[in-house]
């Protein structure tokens, strides 16, 4: 596969072969024993997986080390899911291990939704002997041709020589440029040779050469936009947070006084509660950060890739507006929205970049004005803020749960959330003030993410609490990770959003189904034929959890909802799960339906915001 680069943002270099200082000296091992030695060599300090046949050999040393910790988790999704979390909350980059065949083929989920997410991870699985390959042998899968889509690079190891070279290659690669997912895979008589280990190694990566610095003369006429702009933007994606560009981007802000709207992949880039934020935008973005994209004159895309959710229908968003988009891969600039200022490079150095270029032109007298705009923004959101209704039975909102979960939670909590209902709701009530401390998957929308997710960050972060916010659905795909944090001492806690339904598919039957709730419910099988299980949890999560040998609690009552979240902060010597019963009918609002022009946006149902017709100039 070619190695071009494919952006947003540089991210933090994870440690690699140091090109002076200590050299080991060559020593017969076998390729099993090499594997490990570059593990720790790289600073890999973590490692999730599941040892089988192909990938036996390597599990040998692995028990030897003192340097590497393996995590052995209860399925391979789980291994991948957790390496991305580990990676998310560390800046470093997340490794997972896998047999061949089955084994590797389970890692396809996490090493896709890694891809859309550009989140550094190497994948190591195991292969059939290099003679059997291609003969359908004994759990023998094509991986390297399986991933080869979704990786940013992947190797086929057969030669016990090259272990070194390739460990310290794939680290390279996933850590750089735009990050990504490396997947290495080794054949089991390449394990098993005997081979020397000498550290380290010489890396040979023709035609990879990440741009990172901007070219000056786009640096300029990005000044020069913004500076004449009267409706500016700055449209921020996941990619100033991989790399690590979020000072910076607050001190742009500061000095252009441009509103700043965060995406789902880059909340906690800037504070949510700075006056310069105008909220996420997209599907079920913020009425003001949505209204903002398509009534700018200008709009600096920063490490960001006009995907289709925050665009709408494409050939409808932002008609008024002038691109600037910056991205460190250039396959993204123009892919969507044709760019009137490209700019390829690393979004530390084009914000730093910027803000000096901004200086001279203020320094030259011009200055943007942007009042009337400001005088816009703060009508939509005064008009339009976030916000919902509690059931008029007494029962649990969903969206009071996570408010008050973010509230009460200890400074720096981590939050991982699964995919649908809560996600969103998750996005836009609690409050991110700094990177890091919010992990979802984005691009995949990966249902099963969030328990895992939390594992690695926690096994990466001990000393943060972290919280994983789950659906009921979500949960029933992953949950046995808990049995890996239980016996790993690993204390996540999780909140189940149990509203008994898969609830975002749930929503749109409601809203474009007729209410036709077809396999939606998750608490009752086909009609409720069962008549066992009438009246009875199925599962019962509380059980479930407590089998897996966490502490569960069940709410059902707004009375007890703090007392509950206090009583799981407090508890730290093993993994918690709430099991939150919550109103099967609420829904995510602020929605743009699937297809539809973000000028249709609707702040809750049948309400449609009313922007006059004076703005429409």
């Amino acid at each position: 596969m070619p190695m071009t680069e494919q952006a947003t943002g540089a991210h933090h270099p994870q440690p690699r072969p140091r090109s002076g200082g200590h050299h080991s000296a060559p020593e017969q091992v076998t390729g099993a024993q090499s594997l490990i030695r570059s593990l720790e060599e790289v600073g890999a300090d973590t490692v999730f997986g599941i040892p089988g046949g192909a990938i036996l050999p390597a599990y040998d040393p692995l028990m030897d080390s003192t340097r590497v910790r393996h995590v052995l988790v209860r399925h391979e999704q789980g291994a991948g899911h957790a390496a991305t979390g580990y990676a998310q909350a560390t800046g470093r980059v997340g490794v997972c291990m896998a047999t061949s065949g089955p084994g590797a083929t389970n890692l396809v989920t996490p090493i896709a939704d890694a891809h859309m997410d550009s989140v550094p991870m190497v994948a190591i699985t195991g292969q059939v002997a290099s003679k059997a390959i291609g003969t359908d042998a004994f759990q023998e899968a094509d991986i390297v041709g399986i991933t080869m889509p979704i990786t940013k690079h992947n190797f086929l190891v057969t030669k016990a020589e090259d272990i070194p070279r390739i460990i310290a290659q794939a680290f390279h690669i996933a850590s750089t440029g735009r990050p990504g997912p490396v997947l290495v895979d080794i054949a089991k008589d390449a394990l098993q040779a005997k081979t020397t280990f000498s550290w380290p190694p010489t890396m040979d990566l023709p035609g990879y050469r990440p741009v990172t610095k901007p070219h000056a003369k786009q640096i300029r006429e990005a000044a020069k936009l913004i500076t004449s702009a009267k409706r500016p933007v700055l449209y921020v994606g996941g990619g100033v947070i991989k790399a690590h560009a979020t000072a910076e981007l607050k001190v742009l802000a500061e000095l252009t006084g441009a509103p700043v709207t965060t995406t789902l992949m880059a909340l906690g880039a800037f504070p949510d509660s700075h006056p310069l934020h105008v909220g996420m935008p997209g599907m079920h973005g913020a009425v003001t950060a949505v209204t903002a994209l398509q009534k700018a004159d200008l709009i600096v895309a920063l490490g960001a890739r006009f995907d289709d959710r925050v665009t709408g229908k494409l050939d409808s968003f932002a008609p008024y507006a002038k691109i600037v988009h910056a991205d460190i891969d250039p396959a993204e600039i123009g892919k969507n929205r044709a760019a009137d200022v490209p700019i390829v490079g690393d979004a530390r150095e084009v914000i730093a970049d910027l803000i000096q270029a901004v200086q001279k032109e203020h320094s030259e007298g011009h200055q943007g004005d942007y009042s009337a705009w400001w005088k816009d923004l703060s009508r939509w959101r005064d008009t339009y803020p976030l916000g919902y209704d509690q059931p008029e039975d007494g029962s649990l909102s969903p969206q009071q749960v996570i408010e008050r979960i973010g509230r009460l939670a200890p400074e720096g909590t981590i939050f991982a959330a699964g995919v649908g209902q809560h996600q969103m709701w998750s996005a836009h009530f609690i409050q991110y003030e700094k990177p890091a401390t919010w992990l979802n998957s984005g691009g995949a929308g990966t249902m099963g993410y969030a328990v895992p997710a939390a594992m690695g960050a926690k096994a990466g972060a001990p000393d943060k609490a972290v919280w994983a916010i789950d659906g009921d659905g979500c949960f029933q795909m992953t949950n046995q990770e808990l049995t890996t944090c239980a016996l790993n001492n690993i204390p996540i806690k999780v909140a189940v959003i149990n509203n008994g339904a898969l609830g975002m598919v749930r929503q749109w039957q409601t809203l474009f189904y007729n209410q036709r709730y077809s396999n939606t419910v998750l608490h009752s099988g086909p009609d409720d034929v069962n008549p066992a299980a009438r009246g009875t949890r199925v599962p019962d999560f509380v059980k479930l959890s407590e089998a897996m040998g966490c502490y569960a609690i069940r709410c059902e009552s707004p009375d007890d909802l703090d007392k509950v979240i206090e009583e799981a902060n407090s508890i730290n010597d093993r993994p918690v799960v709430v099991d939150f019963i919550v109103h099967e009918d609420a829904m995510v609002w602020p929605m743009v339906a699937a297809g539809t022009s973000n000028d249709e946006i609707m702040a809750a149902r049948d309400v449609r915001p009313d922007f006059g017709d004076n703005e429409d100039d």
